[in-house]
């Protein structure tokens, strides 16, 4: 599972997300430099450390490194909220106290996401067939 990203590294990795392309450190420091001072080397090490932790991979280009991420940050958030889940002893009232927490956008995003994932949910063992699964399945033989 995921560790949270650090400050620097969480500010790092959403230039990568955003420009959705490879990156030089280069660029990751002017974009930077336009909101704080920072060093190149600062940069470069945590560019290093996010492709080491593998949420970037790197290909040489000259005599720098372009990187680029391996996943995205919805993937790094569900696995983010996934693991915090997973870590409670009450799972269920983990997730009604979240729902609890959420505002009326948060849950209509709730809402259509549900709607994209629900027909993929298999059916738990020994559930009774929703309206209209019986009339799909084949007639049965009389006992003649």
């Amino acid at each position: 599972m995921p560790r949270q990203l650090g400050e620097l590294e969480d500010t790092v990795m959403t230039r990568v997300w955003q420009w959705n392309r490879p990156v030089t450190v280069r660029e990751v420091l002017e974009d930077l430099q336009q909101e704080r001072s920072i060093a190149y080397t600062t940069v470069m090490t945590v560019m290093d450390n996010l492709h080491q932790k593998g949420w970037v991979r790197r290909e040489v280009d000259g005599r720098a490194y372009r990187y680029t991420a391996v996943s995205t940050r919805a993937a790094y958030s569900a696995a983010l909220m996934n693991e915090a889940w997973s870590q409670s002893d009450n799972p269920a009232a983990a997730l009604v106290a979240f729902f609890g927490m959420m505002s009326a956008e948060q849950r209509e995003a709730l809402r259509d996401a549900m709607r994209v994932v629900a027909p993929t949910f298999p059916e738990p063992a020994g559930s009774p067939p929703e309206d209209g699964d019986a009339a799909d399945e084949a007639p049965q033989e009389s006992g003649r």
